[in-house]
């Protein structure tokens, strides 16, 4: 009768413990107020004197909680045990944990699905019998739960990031003009393939007058949201200095303080801004760290080299130079990102300038979308299988006095 009685209560504090462990899972409780919860069971329902819980936690390995033990066990190397830890439950001194964890009496391994969860180390009050298949149940019941919780909520994060990605791009899409022009004196045309969703190259047709207009091409240094944003920022801050001065000298100067402004150093852009005037033929144009653009006239390729350094590096520039060319004849100015040229193949050779140049000389006649394309297709069939590193802007001008 005693005996009957005692197999009671142990099942009664079994399911006990299994009530409170499901019923904190039901709550949504936080994966440390479900630790507490599985450490006071074990405690008290179980009769446990000393346990140590190790979990998986995608795919590094943690103490997360314990109790009783004499040595810490927080900075423990719990990885250089896993390939020759049991998968039964096993005495600890007959396993591979029998130095590090010699305290214990059990190691009780919990596996889902083939993979090794956690391994619970426990030792029972003196006199209990260790009812180590349903402490691996409960184990087993708790970090699964924890597991899908996790996941849970990695899924919604990262449904918010790409709704957040979405806007990030469409903002980015209005940044550059949808209508560039196609007439009998200017004609411009645009690419632009960003590395991943959104990136941080940007290019620009703004008209200043009937008779004059600036376009420009810039790349800040960084990826994804953060380099959209303050390419965003650098777009604004352009066009209302367009509404106060066409002065490049001034526009540039006043740009490179605002990136230093706002990226405090962490990021710089690189910038080209050229303007031309149909009454004067005068084309102007400040380089600021960007990769040369060619001018190509009747054959004869020239880079635009001549500016200042990168804006968001130092205040104020250390120098600024603008560059005056009198067009007056058909003239092609081509302007890319380091994508283009910087860009690899199998053999990790870059594509480079010279290809670049050797491209112009054959298609530069050639309507502008058609040129473009001739670049992607010698761009693609280069680099064969290698992905892309970088965003990839070309802008083309053709100016017709």
């Amino acid at each position: 009768m005693i005996a009957l009685q005692t197999i009671l209560q142990k099942k009664e504090l079994s399911l006990g413990a299994l009530l409170e462990i499901t019923q904190a899972i039901n709550n949504n409780m936080s994966e440390e107020h479900l630790y507490r919860i599985y450490n006071f069971t074990l405690r008290g329902n179980l009769s446990l004197q000393k346990m140590a819980l190790w979990v998986n936690d995608f795919g590094k390995w943690f103490c997360k909680t314990y109790f009783g033990t004499k040595t810490p066990l927080q900075n423990i190397d719990f990885e250089r045990f896993l390939s020759q830890a049991p998968q039964n439950v096993l005495k600890v001194q007959e396993s591979i944990f029998s130095e590090t964890f010699a305290e214990f009496e059990w190691v009780i391994p919990v596996f889902h699905k083939g993979n090794s969860l956690a391994f619970l180390f426990a030792s029972p009050m003196k006199g209990v019998e260790l009812d180590t298949d349903f402490i691996r149940t409960l184990t087993n019941i708790l970090i699964v739960a924890i597991e899908n919780k996790k996941l849970a909520q990695k899924q919604l994060e990262q449904e918010i990031f790409r709704k957040e990605l979405d806007i990030a791009a469409k903002v980015q899409q209005r940044l550059c003009p949808k209508n560039l022009p196609n007439s009998e004196k200017l004609q411009i045309a645009a690419y632009y393939a960003p590395h991943f969703t959104v990136g941080g190259d940007y290019y620009d047709f703004i008209p200043l007058s009937k008779d004059k207009f600036l376009f420009c091409i810039a790349d800040v240094s960084g990826k994804g949201i953060a380099a959209a944003m303050m390419m965003a920022n650098f777009q604004a801050s352009l066009r209302t200095l367009t509404r106060q001065t066409h002065n490049l000298r001034d526009i540039v100067a006043e740009l490179n303080y605002l990136v230093m402004q706002n990226a405090q150093g962490e990021n710089f852009i690189t910038f080209f801004v050229a303007t031309y005037d149909y009454q004067t033929q005068q084309f102007q144009y400040i380089n600021a760290g960007h990769n040369p653009p060619f001018l190509v006239t009747d054959g004869h390729l020239q880079r635009l080299e001549q500016g200042t350094t990168v804006l968001g590096v130092f205040n104020p520039l250390p120098f600024i130079a603008e560059a005056q060319i009198l067009l007056k004849q058909e003239t092609l100015i081509f302007a890319f990102t380091d994508g283009l040229n910087e860009a690899i193949n199998p053999q990790e050779e870059q594509f480079g300038d010279e290809r670049i140049a050797q491209l112009l000389k054959k298609y530069s006649l050639h309507p502008l979308e058609k040129l473009h394309h001739e670049f992607i297709s010698a761009l693609n069939n280069f680099r064969k299988e290698t992905p892309l590193q970088d965003d990839i802007t070309l802008i083309s001008c053709k100016i017709l006095p």
